[in-house]
Parts: C-alpha cells; structure tokens; sequence
C-alpha cells in the first residue's frame, strides 16, 4: 500500500499540535485528516475509514478514551489501529487507554521525526494482517486462503496447490515485482525445483485460468500482479 493511500485520523483539540504533527504526517505523505474532540473524530473515522487513529486522551465533548470506545464498537473500524498521542504518561491513564481499545501509547512531547517512525511502525501491522488475511479480495477475485479456494466474478476456479500458492504470493501485493528468487524461497521453498523455468510455467498456466493482463512479466526480475 502506497503512503497516499494510508489514511491517518489526527485528533487533538490543541491547534499546535493539529498543525505541527499534521505537517510533519502529510510531509511524510500520508493522507492526513484531523478532528478537534472525540465526537468529531467518531464522526469523521466512520466516514473515512482511517487506517490509524491518533489521538489525544483529554479533549472537550468526549475525551478520547470515551471515543475509542466506541470507535471499537463499529465494525467497519475493526481493522483500523488507534494510538494515544497525550502528556498524560501516568500508569492509570494508559491502563484506560489499552482497556478501551488502543493499540498503542505515545507520550507528548516527542519529536517529529520520532513521531513518523513511529507510526511507520505501527502501519507495518496493516501490512501483516494483510498479508496474514485468509479471505483476500483484489479486483474481481477473492482468495480464500484458508481453503484454497479461487473465485472470479462468482465462478469457481480449481487451482493445483503451487498454482493457488503463486497466485496468492503475488496478488498479496498488487503492483510489486517479486524477484524470481523469492517466489521460489516463498512458494517452494526447500523443495526439489525441476528446471529453472518452474516459475515461467505455472504462470503461463495462472494466465490461462484467471487472464492475460493479471500477471506481467518484468525481464530479468520477476513476476508482478495488476489488477
């Protein structure tokens, strides 16, 4: 997932720190969105759909414990990580912000570049859950890892099992390219390869199957998926 297409919810009723951490998020590229209160941050998380929540603890209207609450009441915000950013580093206050559903705690101050790194870190767990997903839907095909299962627009299609593990491999990743020594290290691992162009034909069948344009071939490098 490119920095443009992570959405960040910055909440905090104090100016300075909307304008200093909100520069610093959007210069990191980031698309940054930000809310005064926690009843403003409810609103705007439903509506947008945040992959992370930053938020202050002690905010008029509803402070932030109050909001993370019910944020984690919302389905659709199951997924998104929500990390205190506040000066209130006592114990019974971050014990309060875990209990309501924070994945995280950041004491105020810190410094900018500090700050990115880590949030840098925290987005790595979007990219494990999106990795680690059992039922992954890119474009018009759903992956069910779980039972190695492929649909295409409704229809089932049967996959051999390295067929269904490349497959998986790469759309896990729309766009990148997978060195041809790191589908072989991830899809077959240890195991015996018969020929160096194992990997050329079970694309060529993949293409047969699921289509032409979803897999292009980068010479020299490897393989990548399109959607």
């Amino acid at each position: 997932m490119k920095k443009k297409d992570i959405k960040i919810l910055l909440v905090d009723d104090e100016p300075d720190i909307l304008e200093i951490v909100g520069y610093n998020l959007s210069s990191a590229g980031y698309n940054l969105t930000t809310a005064n209160n926690g009843v403003e941050a409810i609103a705007k998380a439903k509506k947008i759909k945040p992959h992370l929540i930053i938020m202050d603890v002690m905010m008029p209207e509803m402070d932030g414990i109050e909001a993370c609450e019910n944020i984690r009441k919302e389905s659709s915000l199951a997924n998104t990580i929500i990390t205190f950013l506040t000066a209130r580093g006592e114990d019974y206050s971050q014990v309060a912000g875990f209990d309501a559903g924070a994945d995280d705690y950041i004491t105020k101050p810190i410094k900018p570049k500090v700050l990115v790194s880590k949030v840098k870190a925290l987005l790595r767990r979007l990219k494990d859950d999106e990795e680690n997903a059992l039922i992954v839907t890119v474009g018009d095909i759903i992956i069910n890892r779980e039972e190695y299962k492929i649909e295409k627009e409704g229809v089932e299609i049967i996959l051999p099992r390295k067929e269904f593990e490349l497959l998986s491999l790469l759309a896990s990743r729309p766009g990148k390219v997978f060195k041809r020594e790191e589908i072989l290290d991830k899809v077959w691992g240890n195991e015996v390869i018969v020929g160096g162009r194992t990997i050329d034909v079970h694309i060529r069948k993949l293409r047969e199957k699921i289509g032409e344009n979803h897999f292009k071939t980068v010479k020299g490098v490897g393989y990548k998926y399109v959607q």
